[in-house]
């Protein structure tokens, strides 16, 4: 819990590149914009993975890591950075003010990997992050330099195939994973590894793709076939001669594919980021490709690291992925793979949708978050060619990317596709109910009541309890962060009293709308009441795996105890929620449950680490852009309770306390918090 940092994990073994590592080390210390810059498959990528571990402890605020790859455009660009360096805009802000904010105070390295096909949006986020925040560092990779003020350039060249030879190393290893028995130090193999490396140039990416292949045949059979196909393509293109290299390898590599590996290989370009072996036989299969044929085609694929694989996921390199993507094109199937890409991405928000409330809710919440890339993929092709389903698929997650902290994005897409898609039914009132609770969330709150309007309406033509249960919900928390709980109150009774308890996906909006009531009831001062209720919720949260409402039920148990002078329990109930909000990766309700446990620890009497934890706090209070929010009642408890702390150790010590609260990683000072530990 204590990590500060997304650096990519190695999975093979790292070659040469001492002296550019050197250069590049010098170069992140005397200035704050780097870019690797080279032709593709050159090394980029793993040169700048190993300098951002080596540079990682110089850096207080940890290293981040954001792949520009899986982006087509640069719509997702701020977004994508955001969420590397661990920002969940909540406001109604430009995003590029509330980023500039978060990374002012911070020292960190930021690296944006891929930047070659947005280096104008790119350059124009880093002239605005880099002038407002003085302790951020950057290093990127891109084929083509930047061309901002400041940049400095560390090229990547080829490894060398003379002296040190690192290019043989790398065909070397490579090829004894390939091949664990080949006979790599026999003279004519050894001769003929050597004359592979000079052939390609050192460049790493060939190499590996050249060395896959021991296998399937011996270190001079490549040698011979491999340099018979160079030297044919030797004169056919005004092509640079590395990118020619490379291009003419690649090709190489998929002539030794069987007609269904290299049929894959293209349908795979669709999928944006990582993928698993299911979605890719859901995306691509169909005609002689087979559920099953995708499978085995995959594992080949693998075996000739076209595809690479960490154990888990599956990944297709940019330079091949654009190799496929043209053999896509030539195949003239780039909108059926589409149609399909979508398909299937709207299929998994319909499991998702249904799943919320099952054992898998903490499953499919990471799967929306980790698929966001793709999901933004598929609505946008659907956003044009099916606005039907586009509308369904914005329902569907919606309520996901709010709460993971996708507001703007989310916003955007719901009211899109409102605009674009039917004007009535089901599927559009939870798009409605979907963007009410966005625009709640990032403080919007005369859209907020509008929208919670029309949608009751939408749902009384609709006549279906899911939407009349989101409505009420939706309605009921308006009412709740507006300052009216006993509004609140009896919206949620009256709900609640006119459906019934239906499917166990409308059980989910249920369990939602009884959560107002408990709220409502704490609003109220009806103590008794609200912890009745909330027992009883509590209960059914547990018997159906249910996180996310049972965390709030945590927060509101939490709540009450501390207002009834309970607050060791108290304490113990905070520490439940900030469990389940972190499984949920949850910054808006770690927020709140620091708070409440800050709160409770202070009223214990334990005034530095209740001012340590309010540090903390503030820590995701920034990292969602906000002051401190929650429903009304909060306020004033959070003031006695700061108060309280202050004056058990007085004002001084409660400013360093706070300090070092706050001067902590968030996930450090929330295992602080979580365990219990006192200050030293």
């Amino acid at each position: 819990m204590t990590t500060v940092s997304n650096i990519p994990e190695e999975t093979t073994s790292f070659v040469g590149r001492k002296a550019e590592l050197a250069r590049l080390e010098r170069a992140l210390v005397t200035g704050r914009l780097t870019t690797l810059t080279g032709t593709g498959g050159v090394g980029k990528t793993r040169l700048a993975v190993r300098a951002a571990q080596r540079a990682e402890p110089r850096y207080p605020d940890g290293v981040w890591w954001a792949d520009l790859a899986p982006l087509h455009g640069d719509e997702l660009l701020l977004a994508t950075v955001s969420d590397a360096v661990g920002l969940s805009d909540h406001t109604l802000r430009m995003p590029i003010d509330v980023l500039c904010e978060w990374l002012a105070d911070k020292q960190l390295l930021l690296v944006l990997d891929s930047c070659e096909h947005l280096r104008t949006a790119c350059a124009h986020l880093l002239g605005e992050i880099l002038t407002t925040s003085p302790g951020l560092t950057v290093l990127a990779t891109s084929r083509q330099p930047l061309d901002i003020k400041g940049e400095l350039l560390v090229e990547v060249e080829p490894l060398p195939v003379e002296g040190a030879a690192d290019a043989l190393t790398l065909f070397r290893e490579r090829a004894a994973a390939a091949a664990p028995g080949a006979a790599l130090d026999e003279p004519g193999a050894a001769a003929a590894a050597a004359e592979i490396c000079r052939r390609l140039q050192g460049i790493p990416l060939a190499i590996e793709l050249a060395a896959a292949t021991a296998g399937r045949q011996s270190i001079e059979e490549i040698a011979i076939r491999l340099g018979s196909r160079l030297d044919v393509f030797a004169d056919a293109t005004l092509r640079p001669l590395r990118h020619r290299t490379l291009r003419t390898t690649i090709g190489w590599s998929h002539e030794l594919c069987t007609p269904l590996e290299r049929l894959l290989w293209a349908r795979l370009t669709v999928l944006r980021g990582d993928f698993d072996e299911d979605t890719a036989a859901t995306v691509c299969a169909g005609g002689p490709l087979t559920a099953g044929g995708v499978r085995k085609a995959l594992r080949g694929l693998v075996t000739k690291s076209v595809v690479a694989f960490d154990g888990v996921r599956h990944r297709m390199l940019d330079t091949i992925r654009e190799y496929g993507r043209m053999w896509l094109a030539e195949l003239g199937e780039e909108h059926e793979a589409a149609d399909r890409h979508a398909a299937c991405f709207l299929r998994l928000a319909r499991s998702a949708h249904a799943g919320w409330t099952g054992d898998d809710q903490i499953l499919w919440y990471h799967r929306i978050a980790e698929s966001h890339a793709d999901l933004c993929a598929a609505l946008d092709h659907l956003l044009v060619h099916d606005t039907a389903a586009a509308q369904e698929m914005a329902g569907r997650i919606g309520f996901f990317w709010c709460c993971c902290g996708h507001l703007p994005q989310t916003r955007g897409y719901a009211q899109r596709a409102l605009d674009a898609g039917p004007a009535e039914g089901p599927h559009r009132t939870r798009a409605l109910w979907v963007l009410g609770i966005c625009v709640l969330l990032q403080g919007d709150y005369p859209a907020a009541e509008r929208i919670g309007e029309e949608c009751v309406r939408a749902a009384a033509d609709d006549a279906t309890d899911e939407g009349n249960l989101a409505a009420g919900y939706l309605r009921g928390l308006t009412h709740l962060m507006t300052g009216d709980p006993e509004r609140g109150l009896r919206e949620a009774e009256r709900v609640l009293r006119t459906t019934g308890a239906g499917t166990p996906l409308e059980s989910a909006y249920r369990l939602r709308c009884h959560l107002i009531t408990v709220f409502a009831l704490t609003g109220l001062g009806r103590l008794d009441e609200s912890a009745e209720a909330a027992a009883v919720l509590r209960e059914a949260c547990v018997a159906r795996d249910e996180c996310w409402t049972l965390s709030y039920v945590d927060y509101q148990l939490a709540l009450i105890a501390l207002l009834q002078g309970r607050a060791r329990a108290a304490a113990a109930h905070a520490r439940s929620m900030l469990v389940g909000k972190h499984r949920l990766r949850d910054s808006f309700g770690i927020a709140l449950g620091l708070d409440i446990l800050a709160a409770a620890v202070a009223a214990q009497g334990e005034g530095a680490q209740a001012a340590r934890v309010y540090g903390t706090g503030q820590v995701y209070w920034r990292m969602v852009g906000h002051p401190q929010r929650g429903t009304p009642e909060l306020g004033p408890l959070r003031e006695a309770c700061e108060l309280q702390a202050r004056s058990a150790i007085g004002d001084a010590a409660y400013r360093r306390a706070f300090e070092q609260g706050r001067a902590n990683s968030a996930e450090a000072g929330l295992a602080l918090a979580l365990h219990g530990e006192l200050l030293t």
